[in-house]
C-alpha cells in the first residue's frame, strides 16, 4: 500500500492483490473513489468488479430473473457512477452503494408490486458437490421450507432479514440503506426470526 498512501496515481495493476482483501476494502474503496473523481474514470471498473455480485444478488432478491437483475445491476452502477462525486466518505462505500441499489429496487418494486427474498436464489448455488442423494433430498426439503417461510414474511421483514443475514449488514448500515430506525430494524429481525422458527416447527 506504500505507493498508494503516498498519493501515487492508482492503477488497476497496482490495485491487484487488494481486490479481495476485506480488511482493507473500505480504505481501498475511498482511495479508488478519490482517484475516479480526480479523473481516472476507468478505475470505476474496480468498484464494479468488487460489488457487482452483491448488487446482482439484491436484484435477484427483488426481481426473480437473471435478465431483470442484470438490467438492475447496470442501472445501479450507472447511477453510482453519475453521483460518485457526492460520496463524502461519511459511511462505508458499500453502505452508500447498497442504499442506491435498495432505493432503485424499491422504486421498481413499487411499480411492480412484487418482492422476492434472497431465499429464492437458484437452488444450484446452495448445492454441495459432496452430497449423497439422501443429503441432497434433505437439503432440498430444508431449503424449500425456509424459502416458503421467508416468503410469507411481510415485505419490511424480508428486507431486513436479507440485509442482515445475506449481506452481513449491521443495524446501523441497514438504517442508512432503508431509512428504518435501528430499533425498528431490531424489532423486524426479532419478529421475523420468531415467525420463521414457528413456521419451520410446523413443517
Amino acid at each position: 500500500m506504500k505507493n498508494i498512501i503516498n498519493n501515487e496515481p492508482l492503477t488497476e495493476r497496482k490495485y491487484r492483490g487488494y481486490d479481495d482483501n476485506k480488511g482493507e476494502s473500505d480504505f481501498d474503496d475511498q482511495l479508488i473513489v478519490n482517484q475516479i473523481v480526480s479523473g481516472q474514470k476507468d478505475l470505476f471498473r474496480l468498484l464494479v468488479r468488487r460489488y457487482e455480485k452483491a448488487v446482482y444478488g439484491m436484484g435477484i432478491s427483488f426481481f426473480r430473473n437473471p435478465q431483470d437483475s442484470c438490467d438492475f445491476t447496470q442501472e445501479v452502477f450507472l447511477k453510482t457512477y453519475r453521483s460518485l462525486f457526492r460520496f463524502e466518505g461519511r459511511s462505508r462505500f458499500s453502505t452508500w452503494l447498497y442504499k442506491v441499489a435498495y432505493n432503485t429496487a424499491v422504486n421498481e418494486v413499487n411499480r411492480r408490486k412484487d418482492y422476492l427474498s434472497l431465499a429464492e436464489e437458484d437452488s444450484q448455488k446452495l448445492s454441495n458437490a459432496d452430497d449423497t442423494p439422501e443429503r441432497s433430498v434433505i437439503r432440498s426439503a430444508v431449503r424449500d421450507a425456509v424459502r416458503a417461510a421467508v416468503n410469507e414474511l411481510p415485505q419490511r421483514f424480508k428486507v431486513c432479514v436479507d440485509l442482515f443475514f445475506f449481506y452481513d449488514r449491521s443495524y446501523q448500515e441497514i438504517e442508512a440503506i432503508t431509512g428504518f430506525p435501528v430499533n425498528t430494524i431490531k424489532s423486524h429481525i426479532f419478529r421475523a426470526k420468531k415467525m420463521l422458527k414457528e413456521k419451520l416447527e410446523e413443517l
